[in-house]
């Protein structure tokens, strides 16, 4: 008969998960023991309750050592996940007492935090020096997966991929950007000012990762036309985007901020995109930012002031 969950989690402690782990990553009782400061047989001792525990073999032992069993295989997976959380927590912990007054997880998309986010958040901790901030970039569909399981307080997405999924979000407006196609300077399309994206079917696209707001625009866009996409290449940021098309291997769409940003890599030049999805917008997403940690909601108070909007134009 399985013990209950509650039974299970109390006969599991940290010290032995940690040994399990020395023994898996060493291959070896002895040495496991001997990297811990512990007696091999209490090593053994542990092992052998913590396969009670689980009511299963978590070894091979053999002459020449130990390995694992697919239940030890898996139960290395989460220890080390557990192991990690633990240390994450008391890294974090430890900020507070060294004068820390707030911590932030943020999530956002390469769009804004090529084109916004570094000085928004500049500005930030220089107000509120004792503040610190996790920021992790991922694709837009990423963020919002992350805020709605608890992984960020707040996500910086575009609208469109934000108002989508299961279950509820609220979001707040952040900034608007428009995208550009990118060709090189003696490109047949470097003559215009302006064109719809229809124009850039005929050639070659470099563009980012699959699952990029800007790939599934131009996929979108592409099927309106009924085209195909000749995305030839594939990358995972905008300044290696921007140096593919230098060297002649296709053009590309991106923010037209993040290309000014870039200004001087490579002889490139922006046309305006025409298209009415070129104009996009950027939100901040979160479960409840009424519910939020008050360090996150002076951060998003700050985010969505409009002079923090004016500044990140200037």
């Amino acid at each position: 008969m399985k013990n209950p969950e509650r039974s299970f989690t109390r006969r599991i402690d940290l010290t032995s998960l940690q040994l399990f782990v020395a023994v898996c990553e060493l291959g070896s009782i002895g040495r496991a023991a001997e990297r811990e400061f512990i007696a091999a047989s209490a090593v053994s001792k542990r092992l052998a309750e913590l396969e009670a525990a689980v009511n299963t073999p978590l070894l091979y032992r053999h002459s020449r050592g130990v390995t694992l069993t697919p239940a030890g295989e898996n139960l290395l997976h989460h220890a080390r996940s557990v192991l990690f959380g633990l240390e994450k927590m008391q890294g974090e912990l430890s900020e507070y007492a060294d004068g820390v007054r707030g911590h932030i997880r943020i999530h956002a998309n390469i769009s804004a935090i090529v084109q916004f986010l570094p000085e928004d958040l500049g500005a930030f901790v220089a107000q509120q020096g004792q503040v610190k901030i996790d920021l992790e970039e991922h694709l837009s569909t990423a963020v919002i997966r992350a805020v709605r399981e608890g992984a960020a307080d707040v996500g910086v997405c575009h609208f469109t991929v934000a108002d989508t999924g299961d279950g509820p979000l609220q979001s707040l407006p952040y900034r608007e950007d428009r995208l550009v196609l990118v060709v090189p300077q003696r490109h047949r399309l470097a003559s215009l000012a302006q064109c719809h994206f229809d124009a850039a079917l005929d050639y070659d696209i470099v563009g980012l990762h699959a699952g990029s707001s800007v790939s599934l625009a131009m996929q979108r866009a592409a099927a309106r036309a009924g085209r195909s996409l000749r995305q030839r290449i594939q990358v995972t940021g905008l300044d290696a985007m921007v140096r593919m098309i230098d060297n002649g291997l296709g053009i590309g769409v991106l923010p037209d901020r993040a290309f000014a940003l870039m200004g001087g890599v490579g002889a490139v030049k922006a046309v305006a995109l025409q298209d009415e999805w070129a104009r996009r917008e950027l939100r901040l997403v979160a479960r409840d930012f009424s519910a939020l940690p008050p360090a996150t909601r002076m951060l998003v108070e700050h985010l969505t002031t409009p002079a923090a909007a004016l500044a990140a134009a200037a």
